[in-house]
């Protein structure tokens, strides 16, 4: 259970317990660190990344995969070796690793096996709003939602007890505002000692075939209402007594806001919100005269309280989309809904002054192409004064779209149809969209350009696969983007430096390819301008690290 502190002063001032200015992401790590987790893995996403960056920096085993499923895959391993794993995405790379966490369910996980979802309700960097409590319900697992720092670092600890008690993948699922918003922490004693991880060959509960996964079914169906149980009677939750004439139920970051909100009222906030509480909620309900849910997204708690027959009220249509706050909440309260304040417009993104992308895009908008993008800063390329980017939909999407427009357009604009994507988002979800341009090539052929700028430059400048660094920037193997395209049968690979691109080639090149029938990747290479001086400095680090090494090999 999360640990309890002393409320009053005087029992305070006797604590030795360490404060700590902590956000939620940074408070995830630390109690990844002090709960002995043995690996965390992950895919940068704003606005989970910097948990496995502090926990790296902190000294924990962290490191990037090539995409969520990968990395949730490499973390189910390790918790069926014993070891407690750490795996990170934002919300929507849950649905890229979905393929296995549903699975995961059904599996006896031996080591705490812990996912965070990091939302993005307002879509301050995303492409949807999407509300992944649903996962919790569509996978059949456990969900923990924090409402500061303080609970974002406890329940991470209770995550990985509730994963070794019942055996389960639990999901801790934080918002923007809990990531990166800074509350005090105290933390509890680290770990001293962990099992070791062994693998105990348990066939029925890991192979999961039909005949094994339909058992399995049953088991997690047990599993979850033991854990309602539990719940029920010892699930971490808050009471705040009030006026009972208005009794809130929130859950989140939106019971902070419904405090401040209605200071007076009744409060109820629980930690574990699937399974639900659902006789505590009852009794709540049955001591106040008007009850309220106050929750950010989709009406997920109000209408599992409506469907036990809880005459809860939500929230009007119009507050269900951008970030809950607490003049937000006041007007909940009110039944308020005349038009909100429109927000003082601030400034548009652009790509930065010198982005390698610019004389990329410069080239697509003069060249009038139909350009199926992706995801990552290059997406920037749709906005004045390039305006060349017609499609993004989700990472990786931009050869697969790509693909599918020219398969089906007449030939003239069939031919005028270029795939862009980056360089990690390629590693991440590209690899599968050539491979199907190779397999299945459009009578007209097609072109994918790859702008590699050397990191994964918007969610912070972190490393992948094709920059030859790990997470923590020291060597490794790389993948060339050129040679792995060659090998999986494209027909034309071309490499350009664009650092000195003054010329018309990329003009050339780029129309020669689009005449031809033949399928054509084009991999354009500069480092990204804020990225360069750090990558500079690794790369000079590493030699070193080489250097010093062959001559200790040569010593010795």
């Amino acid at each position: 259970m999360p640990p309890s502190y002393p409320e009053n002063e005087s029992d305070q001032k006797n604590m030795t317990v360490e404060r700590l200015l902590l956000s939620g992401d940074d408070a995830v790590a630390l109690a990844a660190l002090h709960a002995g987790v043995r690996l965390g893995t992950g895919y940068p996403g704003t606005p989970s990344t910097e948990i496995l960056e502090t926990f790296d920096q902190l000294g924990g085993r962290a490191q990037w995969s090539p995409n969520e499923k990968v990395a949730l895959e490499v973390g189910i391993g390790s918790a069926f070796a014993g070891a407690r794993t750490l795996v990170t995405m934002k919300h929507v790379g849950l649905n890229v690793a979905a393929d296995a966490l549903f699975t995961a369910a059904y599996t006896d996980v031996e080591g705490g096996l812990v996912v965070v979802s990091a939302d993005d309700p307002g879509m301050a960097s995303s492409q949807n709003e999407q509300d992944n409590r649903h996962y919790a319900r569509a996978a059949a697992l456990p969900m923990l939602e924090p409402s500061d720092s303080q609970q974002a670092y406890d329940f991470t600890w209770l995550a990985f007890e509730i994963s070794e008690r019942w055996k389960i993948p639990v999901i801790l699922r934080l918002t923007t505002r809990i990531c990166h918003a800074k509350t005090v922490v105290r933390p509890r004693p680290a770990l001293q000692t962990l099992p070791e991880p062994h693998f105990k060959r348990d066939v029925p509960a890991r192979v999961m075939i039909p005949a094994y996964a339909k058992p399995a079914h049953l088991r997690l169906r047990r599993k979850l209402a033991e854990i309602a149980a539990w719940n029920e009677a010892e699930g971490p939750f808050e009471l705040h007594e009030g006026d009972p004439k208005l009794g809130i139920v929130a859950t989140g970051i939106g019971a902070m806001h419904a405090r401040e909100a209605a200071p007076d009222a009744t409060h109820l906030s629980f930690g574990l919100t699937y399974p639900l509480p659902i006789e505590r909620l009852r009794a709540f309900a049955d001591r106040v005269e008007r009850l309220v849910v106050i929750e950010e997204g989709d009406p997920v708690l109000v209408d599992s309280l409506r469907a036990v027959g809880l005459p809860a009220e939500g929230k009007p249509e119009m507050y269900r989309f951008g970030e809950l706050n607490v003049e937000r909440v006041r007007r909940i309260l009110a039944n308020d809904t005349s038009p909100e304040a429109v927000p003082p417009k601030g400034k548009p993104p652009e790509l930065c002054p010198g982005c390698s992308h610019r004389g990329v895009f410069e080239t697509l908008r003069d060249l009038d192409c139909i350009v199926s993008g992706d995801i990552g800063c290059y997406t920037l390329g749709v906005l004045p004064p390039f305006s060349a980017m017609d499609t993004c939909v989700c990472m990786g999407a931009s050869i697969g779209v790509g693909l599918g427009l020219r398969h089906v357009l007449p030939e003239e604009q069939a031919r005028r149809v270029v795939s862009v994507i980056g360089d990690s988002t390629f590693v991440h979800s590209g690899l599968t969209g050539l491979a199907e341009m190779v397999y299945n090539p459009p009578p007209t052929g097609h072109l994918v350009l790859i702008l590699d700028n050397g990191t994964t430059a918007m969610t912070g400048q972190q490393e992948h696969p094709g920059t030859g660094r790990l997470l923590d920037h020291s060597a490794t193997n790389l993948l060339n983007f050129e040679e792995t395209a060659r090998a999986m049968g494209v027909q034309n690979v071309h490499v350009i430096d664009t650092t000195s691109l003054k010329d018309d080639s990329l003009r050339d090149l780029i129309t020669n390819l689009l005449a031809c029938n033949e399928t054509s990747l084009i991999v354009t290479r500069q480092p990204c301008v804020l990225a360069a001086p750090k990558i500079r400095l690794y790369e000079k680090a590493n030699a070193e690290q080489r250097a010093a090494t062959c001559a200790a090999d040569l010593v010795d």
